[in-house]
């Protein structure tokens, strides 16, 4: 998540219970995430802080700009913890074909950890793996922490 946005305090204080994913094409998550799944939340370059249980998804193949717009405003508040969709927001969401909104409860902070994307490339922001276990480095998180 984009440390800037501040979103995993929003994760914490339960104003944010939805993460919005916008492709270009189906990747990950798409396809691969159900209501039952634990999700992790990190914020980019730091470590696994955050993590939570999915309740619902939806996933939307997105006509233009202007059902964009309206799927956005419609999550905004739930996603970002405020109904206002700045430029920026707009701007990451524009010509994307595929939205995904993950909603999500029982947030609970945890040990930090760090993980490995080996595998998975380095800009990667979205893991679907069976076990976390597989990803995780405990040394370093403890160490630093």
């Amino acid at each position: 998540m984009k440390k800037e946005w501040n979103l995993i305090n929003k994760v914490l204080e339960g104003v944010k219970t939805v993460e919005s994913r916008w492709y270009k094409s189906k990747i990950a998550p798409w396809n691969k995430i159900n209501t039952g799944d634990t999700i992790y939340f990190k914020d980019t370059g730091s470590f696994v802080t955050v993590k939570a249980l999915v309740t619902k998804v939806e996933q939307h193949e997105v006509e233009d700009n202007i059902q964009a717009i309206e799927l956005m405003s419609k999550h905004a508040l739930a996603d970002l913890g405020t109904s206002d969709l700045s430029n920026s927001i707009r701007n990451y969401i524009k010509n994307k074909r595929y939205a995904i909104f993950i909603h999500f409860n029982n947030v609970e902070k945890i040990t930090p950890f760090d993980i490995d994307k080996k595998g998975f490339g380095m800009q990667c922001a979205w893991l679907s793996l069976g076990n976390v276990e597989t990803i995780k480095i405990n040394n370093r998180a403890n160490q630093s922490s």
